[in-house]
């Protein structure tokens, strides 16, 4: 054997061990993802990641009304009541769970029980196949320190829901006290 031999023999045998070296390197982590794929795939298949339902919702009415009729009455008023109606068209039910505006730093939702005065909730439920109507006289949506907007045909309102995510819509700017 000539001593080119026998470097080439050293080269290669280092480069194997290397080689095994890396093999069992990886090996940990790949066996380590090949269980949790079959563990959550077993997990998914018994149903214990429960289903995927879409939450599907229409905005059938909305307005926001005048707080009055001239504008130097309007800047007294500092909240504004708006009207939606919400339907839920899907079997699962959904909430109400925040409404954004630019004309108002925040948002406030109320209840309106039977024989009693308003309290502040903080959602509101949208039963499955049902109808959820906002206005001043039953559940409520009431936007605080309002900014005006009287001259406005529309105000911006991003409706959130639990399971339905973000809606923008633009409700028309009503005269007072109509839907």
């Amino acid at each position: 054997m000539t001593a080119a031999d026998t470097a080439g023999a050293r080269r290669g045998g280092a480069g194997d061990a290397r080689l095994a070296e890396l093999l069992r390197a990886a090996a940990g982590p790949v066996i380590c993802a090949v269980v949790l794929t079959c563990l959550l795939s077993a997990w998914v298949a018994s149903g214990g990641a429960g289903t995927l339902t879409r939450s599907r919702l229409q905005v059938t009415l909305a307005a926001v009304p005048m707080r009055a009729f001239t504008p130097s009455a309007s800047a007294a008023v500092g909240v504004v009541r708006i009207f939606l109606d919400i339907r839920n068209l899907s079997g699962t039910p959904d909430e109400l769970i925040a409404v954004r505006s630019p004309i108002a730093l925040r948002a406030v939702f109320t209840q309106h029980e039977l024989g009693t005065r308003q309290t502040t909730v903080s959602s509101l439920p949208i039963p499955a196949h049902s109808t959820l109507t906002l206005s001043p006289l039953t559940d409520d949506v009431v936007l605080e320190r309002t900014v005006p907007y009287e001259d406005t045909r529309a105000v911006p309102l991003t409706l959130v829901f639990r399971h339905a995510g973000e809606v923008t819509i633009d409700a028309p700017v009503t005269a007072p006290g109509t839907p």
